[in-house]
């Protein structure tokens, strides 16, 4: 059950804070995301959790939604409008929430010369709910909905419902033109108190609760910016006996003809479940009715997307009708309208076909005669391994005699790449996709013994898939299908920033070959010239022939690593990282090979390092942002800090400060210690820092590309503080710098 809070809090135009709440349990929540300023070309949308890593939640460019990078909690979770960036409405929606999905999101756009944060969103999902229960018969019920007294005179209260559809059911101020909107089920039936501005207390009253007014009710109050959603559960137990509502449904449903079964249609709108394993041949949707049906009507079976699942009219199967996900799957009964069988079978469901559905029956006049949903749900067995095993098996085992020359293909939910594909007798590797070649095999005489299990060479976090295996006939007819879901699990470090280094364990028992080599690698994606996100993975650190190879380093990592003497005899690999920041936080995968180059064992692990943070009392004379890293950083680099508007704070370049790069508010008001590269201090001194200084700042070291990165938050105690939509924090009462997000950015 859901108790939705979407708090905005405005001070101008520039919205400070958004939290939403919202209960364990419901299908989705909406985060909001709105955008009125200008779209540069090209541009990439993100929402991110900088608490997690990888921190990605959700990408989409202009071609559409990118799913690389993403963090595997929220794989097929996600949805953003696919016209988003016409209409500017960048809004989130997250299925099924979780308690653990409760943190900090941040929506923001680039376009190629720098990211703008454009809303903060704080999530909460609490483990509570309303519940209303009363008798059939009774004269009316309370639906409770209470918020602050004294509400302007512009509030608007909306009661809707959502189940079995959607229906308004009041509105206040309930004016002449918003009584249509109205659903005729409750017309003459809704009260609300009259002085419920005054009050706060906007409950409904429900006259005459029936049965089917049970299910749940939305309260939504729009109140100048502010919108409060609160969900309340009315249960209507019947009063009844067993034999009399029988009674009533057989009298009602017999007189199918004319309006009066269309007028009691609420009545009989009931959602029934059906669980199922994957792997079944089939699953069937009940929908059975003892009416007697004319031969002129329409049973069509629809599912909650509105795509044509079966339709069935003027006596015969409707096949082009239905949608091609559907096509030779389903299945009714014959002489259906003489028995009243109306059940649907689905042939070879899979967690994609989890969905609502709906069998609706019209009579000749397109009126409604019967309607009936059925929510589906097909279970997914999940495989959960730790990372660093030689292999994982994805189990598939079946009883039924399979043909010689059936085909056999796996493939895994990302892009539904092939992953292995066993056809005339033996397995076709050229089909494979590039990333599973060499790394897949199955059982000899699968056919025979029906064991068509998988097995998966050094699973990584980016393996984690549900994974279909489909078996055909010669002629391509579906002969089996069974899902199985892949979680690799990968050990997490955690380190506050400041720390002189962090190590990354790995030890192993196997007997490694002395001419082996060892490869460190970082998760880093990266933006393509398309704004397409794709993997970098840079080269952390590199061991071969019997020692270290700086040259094939990534420049961010030179001088920043180590691993350990004679590290092949004793099996402990473990990474050592100096000068950790929140810039390295990644997943880090470190692969043994043998000299012909053949993975010999491969472990992950996670790493995140804690935002600096920095607190002073509003009037000291100065504050220091530290940032200490390896020594001799090369002569030519630059240094440049930066505020969270990508204001320069403080620029260093060719031996000497460029104080004609600071921007005004930072002019003559920095300090950064001499001889910074040799010494690798890079800390920055900010003189009479304010409560307007309370932000993230970034410092960034430039040779030919950034090298070396860290943030820092400044927080400068002073009144009370409130955060904006670029991560400074500010005093409530303090006005917002006019300067633009996109400020120059050059060293």
């Amino acid at each position: 059950m859901m108790l939705v809070l979407l708090l905005l809090i405005y001070t101008s135009q520039h919205a400070l804070a958004v939290v939403v709440e919202m209960n364990a349990g419901e299908m989705s929540v909406l985060l909001p995301c709105q955008f009125s300023g200008f779209i540069p070309d090209d541009p990439t949308v993100m929402w991110t959790r900088n608490d997690l890593v990888p921190k990605s939640v959700h990408v989409q460019h202009k071609e559409g939604d990118d799913f690389q990078g993403q963090n595997q909690r929220y794989r097929g979770r996600t949805k953003m409008r696919p016209d988003a960036l016409d209409t500017s409405d960048f809004s989130l929606t997250l299925r099924k929430p979780e308690m653990t999905d409760s943190g900090n999101y941040t929506c923001s756009i680039s376009g190629g010369r720098g990211e703008r944060t454009l809303e903060d969103v704080e999530l909460q999902i609490k483990d509570q709910q309303v519940e209303v229960k009363v008798v059939e018969g009774s004269d009316s019920v309370i639906l409770p909905c209470k918020t602050k007294h004294d509400l302007p005179e512009d509030t608007r209260v909306e009661w809707t419902r959502s189940n079995p559809e959607l229906m308004l059911v009041h509105i206040y101020p309930h004016k002449s033109d918003q009584r249509k909107k109205q659903d005729g089920l409750y017309r003459d039936r809704t009260a609300v108190n009259k002085d419920l501005l005054r009050t706060g207390d906007l409950s409904l009253t429900l006259k005459h609760p029936t049965e089917r007014d049970s299910g749940g009710y939305i309260c939504t109050i729009y109140r100048d910016k502010d919108i409060l959603r609160q969900k309340v559960v009315l249960q209507v137990k019947g009063w009844f006996p067993p034999w009399a509502t029988a009674l009533l449904v057989l009298l009602v449903l017999f007189v199918v003809s004319g309006g009066l079964l269309f007028h009691f249609r609420h009545y009989f709108m009931s959602v029934y479940k059906v669980e199922v394993d994957s792997g079944v041949e089939s699953v069937l949707l009940p929908c059975k009715t003892v009416a007697h049906l004319p031969e002129d009507v329409k049973v069509e079976w629809m599912d909650s997307d509105d795509k044509k699942v079966h339709v069935y009219q003027s006596s015969s199967d409707h096949s082009d009708e239905k949608h091609q996900v559907y096509r030779n799957r389903t299945e009714m009964k014959r002489n259906l309208l003489r028995t009243g069988d109306l059940s649907l079978t689905l042939k070879h469901p899979t967690n994609e076909d989890n969905s609502t559905y709906t069998c609706t029956v019209y009579n000749r006049e397109g009126n409604i005669l019967l309607k009936k949903d059925v929510l589906l749900a097909v279970r997914v067995p999940q495989v959960e391994v730790d990372s660093g095993v030689e292999s994982v098996q994805l189990p598939f085992n079946t009883t039924l005699h399979l043909p010689e020359d059936a085909k056999v293909e796996w493939k895994d939910s990302s892009n539904y790449r092939k992953v292995h594909v066993y056809e005339n007798g033996s397995d076709q590797p050229e089909e494979q996709d590039q990333v599973y070649r060499d790394r897949t095999k199955m059982n000899e005489d699968l056919l025979k013994t029906g064991d068509l299990s998988l097995t998966l060479k050094y699973p990584t976090d980016e393996n984690n898939y549900t994974y279909t295996c489909t078996v055909y006939a010669k002629d391509q007819t579906i002969l089996l299908k069974k899902q199985v879901e892949l979680k690799v699990r990968v050990p997490q470090m955690e380190v506050d920033s400041g720390v002189e280094s962090v190590q990354l364990p790995f030890k192993t028992t196997l007997p490694l070959p002395e001419d082996a080599k060892v490869e460190w690698k970082d998760s880093c994606t990266i933006l393509s010239s398309e704004y397409q996100s794709r993997p970098n993975n840079r080269k952390v650190h590199v061991y071969e022939n019997s020692c270290d190879d700086p040259e094939e380093q990534d420049q961010v990592y030179r001088d920043r690593t180590k691993t350990n003497e004679d590290l092949l005899k004793t099996g402990d690999l473990s990474l050592t990282l100096k000068y950790p920041t929140d810039y390295d936080n990644f997943t880090y995968t470190c692969t043994v090979y043998s000299v012909e180059g053949n993975i010999l064992i491969l472990k992950q692990m996670g790493l995140k390092v804690r935002v600096c943070q920095v607190e002073v009392e509003e009037g000291v004379e100065s504050v220091q942002l530290p940032f200490k890293t390896t020594e001799n950083l090369p002569e030519d680099a630059g240094v440049r800090w930066e505020d969270s508007s990508y204001r320069a704070v403080h620029v260093y370049k060719n031996g000497s400060d460029q104080p004609h790069k600071q921007h005004q508010v930072y002019r003559d008001r920095t300090k950064m210690n001499e001889d910074l590269l040799n010494s690798g201090d890079l800390s920055l001194t900010l003189k009479h820092p304010t409560d307007g200084d309370s932000r993230r700042y970034n410092c960034r070291v430039w040779r030919n590309g950034w090298i070396r990165n860290k943030t820092v938050l400044l927080k400068v105690k002073g009144r009370v503080q409130v955060q904006d939509q670029t991560g400074d924090i500010r005093n409530r009462s303090s006005s917002i710098d006019p300067t633009p997000l996109m400020a120059d950015q050059s060293v």
